[in-house]
């Protein structure tokens, strides 16, 4: 049964966003090396008990690093049982456990390690824990305080970087970034993120070596890594190159088509998309990523596979075997695109549909949906200062963007320049907010996922996903018991990977976000964090299509900016 849905303009969020703080510049540096804190650097002149703690300390960093924490565990516990107020200690124990998924112990660990010591590298890993938790102003401010105050700390320029990339500032995240690794370039963490300004050879043999040795990665990880890898060889040796875009215009207009459960209720739209001249509707769907296409019609638009892919969603039946392709052809209204990947998965249907096509897709235009018009409109984002001509390319090459969920793949895209125009910044810029876009909100950018500052009631302000492709609104167990009563339900939510077998309905719940306020009766509640983990910070809800269906939504991936509005003439059930 469809529930009444109520909308109404409410003040735009204020305190929901982190706009980066300026670093100070650094201080002059001292050549001599830096040991851990409090530990002498003359091996003549350390006790034996120091000697021991840096013993210690260096195997659970080596522990930590091949992945075997219930050891490295061990060895930073005997370096406390030494020196109870020991940073490196407590941060690296902090790091074990946000490793390990516990978020909740890593948040205890180190707030233990701030009452033993006020150490800038105990703040840093409270930064880290601050970040996975979704609070991500508070860790921007840990990080800027520890390197504003001259202790120069390679894993404090790595969050900032990661801030970064997150609001869209891609320069100031490479920077970052750079900074990070001159200061520690063995730390791992550091260096697969560094590893995306390589060129793709270089990429290659980087990939190679680091899966040819122990890591702390899970197994997930390490199985995406490594067909990550045989993609990029595939697409280093096929010799039809990037993907680009053939049309003369850079703007096009197209009808959505509805999707219904049934001739009352909708359930969403797909998209007309012919691949290699064969038509095909795609399921518009902002929470994925790319283009997804079933077996079926791969074959029949003989799309050529390029390597073996594991395709996650939601579900609990875990991650869905499939192919990386190539498709010659892909046409979208007006556009056509060639030579552009696409992932196929190895059933015969995608959600009852021919497949899935993500809005990060035209991450190049500015994209406009208009629900209550069903209509797509890609037209040219706004040109920045001293920029000629705008870059236009489908963002669909897995190989452009490296492994990193934090940078998106725009940084690296290949430019496809208009008539004669050649655009003068080819390297990572900073978000621009255009004067038309003064009113736009500023999401969070991790890849594809659009993470939106939301209200909950009165609680803390959350991290919703922006997720056309979700018929229901969702919110997380632990963020609904905040604000609502949390029961059992006997409902099933569906998603790629199956379904959800734990389900829980939320008694009532006002969610606010821009400026728009929606009151929920029976708000859904799933475990999100398997999302969370794989994102990086948390993920408390899901604004889903209940909700952005009554709007018209224009989203600049670019800068991280989306606006909403909202026709008050029109009547909405």
């Amino acid at each position: 049964m469809q529930r009444a849905v109520f909308l109404s303009l409410a003040l735009c969020l204020s305190a929901a966003v982190a706009w980066t703080t300026q670093v100070k510049p650094e201080p002059p540096q001292s050549n001599q090396p830096q040991a851990p804190a409090g530990i002498a650097t003359e091996p003549n002149s350390q006790t034996s008990a120091q000697r021991e703690e840096l013993d210690f300390l260096g195997n659970a960093i080596r522990f930590y690093r091949k992945g075997d924490f219930d050891r490295a565990i061990q060895s930073y516990e005997q370096v406390l049982r030494l020196r109870p107020n020991s940073p490196d200690a407590h941060a690296g124990l902090t790091r074990v456990y946000l490793k390990k998924k516990d978020v909740a112990r890593a948040y205890e660990t180190v707030t233990k390690g701030l009452q033993a010591t006020d150490s800038p590298t105990v703040h840093v890993a409270l930064g880290e824990v601050y970040f996975r938790q979704g609070h991500i102003v508070e860790a921007e401010q840990e990080w800027v305080k520890v390197i504003n105050s001259g202790y120069l700390n390679a894993r404090a320029y790595m969050g900032l970087a990661r801030v970064n990339w997150a609001l869209s500032n891609h320069k100031r995240g490479r920077t970052m970034i750079d900074k990070a690794h001159e200061l520690d370039a063995t730390d791992p963490d550091i260096t697969k993120l560094w590893v995306g300004k390589l060129s793709g050879a270089e990429r290659i043999k980087y990939w190679e070596q680091y899966l040819a040795s122990d890591s702390n990665d899970d197994a997930e990880t390490r199985t995406n890594l490594q067909h990550y890898l045989e993609y990029l060889r595939a697409r280093a040796e096929d010799p039809r190159g990037a993907c680009r875009l053939v049309s003369q215009i850079t703007a096009t207009e197209t009808k959505l088509v509805p999707i219904r459960v049934d001739p009352k209720r909708l359930q969403g739209y797909s998209l007309p998309v012919a691949v290699n001249r064969k038509k095909s509707d795609l399921e518009l769907d902002s929470g994925t990523s790319g283009i997804m296409l079933n077996s079926k019609l791969a074959e029949k638009a003989s799309v050529t596979l390029l390597s073996e892919t594991e395709i996650g969603g939601v579900g609990d039946k875990g991650s869905r075997s499939g192919h990386m392709g190539l498709a010659s052809s892909l046409k979208i209204g007006e556009l056509e695109f060639q030579n552009c990947p696409v992932e196929v998965l190895d059933e015969r249907s995608v959600m009852g549909h021919d497949g899935l096509i993500g809005l990060d897709v035209f991450a190049a235009f500015l994209v406009d949906v208009d629900f209550p018009n069903e209509r797509l409109r890609l037209t040219q984002l706004p040109t920045r200062p001293g920029e000629n001509a705008p870059n236009i390319t489908l963002q669909a090459d897995r190989g452009e963007g490296g492994a990193s969920e934090d940078e998106p793949a725009e940084k690296n895209a290949q430019p496809i320049n208009v008539g004669n125009a050649r655009p003068r910044h080819l390297g990572p810029q900073d978000s621009y907010v255009a004067p038309e876009m003064q009113s736009y909100t500023k999401f969070y950018r991790f890849g594809h996922s659009m993470l939106l500052s939301t209200l909950i009631g009165d609680a803390p302000v959350k991290l919703f996903l922006l997720d056309t492709g979700s018929t229901n609104n969702l919110i997380s167990p632990s963020a609904a018991e905040e604000v609502t009563m949390v029961h059992g339900d006997a409902r099933i939510i569906k998603g790629l990977n199956g379904s959800v077998n734990n389900v829980y309905r939320a008694d009532k719940a006002i969610i606010q976000f821009a400026h728009m306020r929606q009151e929920n009766q029976n708000l859904l509640a799933i475990d999100m964090s398997h999302l969370s983990d794989r994102i990086g910070t948390e993920v408390s809800g899901v604004l889903g299509f209940e909700v952005l269906r009554l709007l018209d939504m224009k989203i600049d991936y670019r800068d991280g900016l989306v606006g909403f509005s909202l026709d008050p003439k029109r009547r909405y059930y």
